[in-house]
């Protein structure tokens, strides 16, 4: 069996809802006066695609907050992605209306929901701009438009073991092709601050029980610096992939090389490198493009 990592790439650290609870976002919407400086250059956004597929990294969707871009301008994004990239994207930037998803959909294979807690209270709490039922509008627009469909969860952030039968029934009603589990992180200057984190076992189960009941379900799961011992019991547990590491800053540490061992340790091949660097021609690059690559080959080596 095989395993590889998944590398999300941000397009801005802007939100305009901005108050999803554990979110660091939510900390820094008031700091921001000018939300359209707060948003990566697209030079930025190609040249990380560009090393994703050089080594060999899937990106797992292209993120960013509410009211940053235009669709115009996140067209261009989209489609210079794609074009760089070779392969059609998962978009993970709040709910898109179908005028929008006609828009795209020569470049991505689905969007995400970011759902977060499948406990309808916790959620209201947690993400009180973010309701669930604008994510099944576009959910409905994406399936009218053969799209597929994919929700990030949330552990730690008030849900219990009991709500697994929850995300059961919201996987098999919607249809859900992928789900991206992350364990909550603590950020400063949110109710969550000090919480304490869960452990590898209560997010074992979670994993385990999406895996037992879909068997097809593409799993993603997104440790942290301090928890990578628990990678290889979430892929034993049925997860496909790895997301949530500092790919790029943490390029060939002991961290990365942790990554790679705990995929061995699962039984698993690791497709791509967090570790070795392999040959790069940037011949083909956009001059600006290739200065941005230049920048993070930097930090890589």
């Amino acid at each position: 069996m095989k395993t590889h990592f998944e590398r999300a790439i941000f397009l801005s650290w802007y939100c305009g809802r901005g108050d999803c609870k554990f979110c660091y976002m939510s900390t820094q919407k008031s700091k921001i006066k000018e939300p359209r400086k707060a948003r990566r250059s697209k030079e930025s956004i190609l040249a990380e695609a560009f090393l994703c597929k050089q080594f060999g990294w899937k990106i797992e969707f292209l993120s960013g907050g509410y009211e940053v871009f235009t669709s115009l301008e996140l067209l261009e994004i989209i489609k210079g992605v794609f074009e760089i990239y070779g392969e059609k994207l998962w978009l993970n930037i709040g709910a898109l209306s179908k005028k929008e998803l006609e828009m795209f959909k020569p470049y991505i294979q689905g969007v995400c929901g970011t759902v977060e807690c499948v406990n309808p209270k916790v959620q209201r709490q947690v993400c009180p701009s973010k309701p669930v039922s604008e994510i099944l509008t576009m959910f409905e627009h994406a399936d009218k438009l053969g799209l597929k469909k994919c929700i990030t969860i949330v552990l730690g952030i008030g849900e219990s073991l009991e709500d697994i039968s929850l995300l059961i029934n919201f996987i098999k009603e919607h249809n859900i092709d992928k789900i991206t589990f992350y364990r909550l992180k603590p950020q400063k200057e949110t109710v969550f601050e000090n919480t304490k984190p869960i452990t590898a076992e209560y997010y074992v189960e979670w994993v385990k029980a999406a895996r037992d009941n879909f068997p097809k379900l593409n799993i993603v799961v997104g440790s942290w610096l301090d928890q990578l011992d628990e990678i290889n019991l979430l892929l034993k547990a049925g997860a496909n992939a790895v997301t949530k590491f500092p790919s790029i800053k943490k390029f060939g540490s002991k961290y990365a090389i942790k990554i790679e061992e705990q995929a061995k340790k699962a039984g698993r091949k690791f497709e791509g490198t967090l570790t070795k660097m392999p040959k790069i021609s940037l011949n083909e690059l956009d001059d600006k493009v290739k200065e941005k690559v230049n920048d993070y080959l930097k930090s890589l080596k």
